[in-house]
């Protein structure tokens, strides 16, 4: 028997992190063209930390709840796996990533020449996209128009938004246009598969060269943001659980600080780590990690 070290541990209590550092998001690339509610732009150190820390370079990164897909993303850019899988079911979100690896000059055109009114706004938001190209730039706008960048049913649009500009507050056309070009840059190591992320991680349970990074709509244990954030909420957790302790290659997955997230981990006989993090109203809160539990191997 070999001990292999690995920095997740279980905690016996929150207070064991009381004194951790948050960070701060503004020394992190900032990449994706959404405002994606829930992403975890603030978690990329621990992501990088997982991944430079694994016996080998993955051969294949997942993301089978990609959103905002920040970590994919990072991955890319930063070349820390060969490949990079991302998958999302939310078709709104999936014709984003869809044209942008397949059509960025048209998507980073319209950006270009789209005029922000109120009215223009409410018009595109208000219609029927009349092909993936217009889908996509509809769910784009709707992004960066409606509060918190929530696309999911029920959301509102910005009222005064950043310094009392509205809803072109989060309007960076340049910005928008450039992130959309380098990620086009990337196209050849990101695949993109738009449907069920327990069917995208089953096609890969057996391969050791995966790495997953798994970040679903936090639901667990009676949470409700999820279901007020994203079109598809709802998800068995315990078979997701069950899934990746089945699972050959390595996973990372973020859940919200609840005890029935724990006992799942526990149970499967995983790590966990519990890291701060502050919400919009800047709270500090907790997060949890989890990884499986590889310091023994027999």
């Amino acid at each position: 028997m070999r001990i292999i070290p690995n920095l997740f541990e279980i905690p016996a209590s929150k207070s064991l992190d009381s004194s951790a550092a948050i960070v701060n998001v503004a020394s992190v690339p900032k990449l994706s063209p959404f405002r994606y509610p829930g992403g975890k732009t603030w978690l990329i150190p621990e992501i990088r930390s997982w991944l430079k820390g694994l016996r080998q370079k993955p051969g294949i990164f997942i993301e089978p709840f990609a959103g905002g897909g920040i970590a994919s993303l990072i991955v890319a850019f930063e070349n820390l796996a060969s490949k990079i899988i991302m998958g999302e079911l939310d078709e709104n979100v999936a014709a984003v990533w869809k044209v942008i690896l397949q059509d960025a000059d048209w998507l980073i055109n319209r950006i270009l020449t789209f005029e922000i009114s109120l009215v223009k706004v409410q018009e595109i938001l208000s219609s029927s996209p009349s092909c993936l190209r217009e889908k996509a730039f509809q769910t784009v706008l709707r992004n960066r128009v409606q509060r918190g960048g929530i696309m999911a049913p029920g959301a509102s649009l910005m009222k005064s938004g950043e310094n009392g500009k509205g809803i072109s507050s989060r309007w960076y056309a340049k910005t928008l246009a450039k992130r959309i070009q380098d990620i086009y840059r990337k196209r050849d190591t990101i695949t993109f598969i738009q449907g069920d992320a327990f069917d995208l991680i089953g096609d890969y349970l057996n391969d050791d060269t995966v790495a997953f990074f798994i970040d679903p709509p936090y639901t667990a244990g009676g949470k409700r943001a999820g279901k007020r954030l994203y079109l598809y909420n709802e998800i068995n957790h315990n078979n997701l659980f069950l899934q990746m302790a089945r699972a050959r290659g390595e996973f990372l997955m973020t859940y919200d600080d609840a005890e029935e997230v724990e006992k799942m981990a526990l149970e499967n006989c995983f790590c966990i780590k519990r890291v701060p993090m502050k919400n919009t109203h800047h709270n500090r809160l907790f997060e949890l990690l989890i990884t499986p539990n590889r310091h023994l191997i027999i």
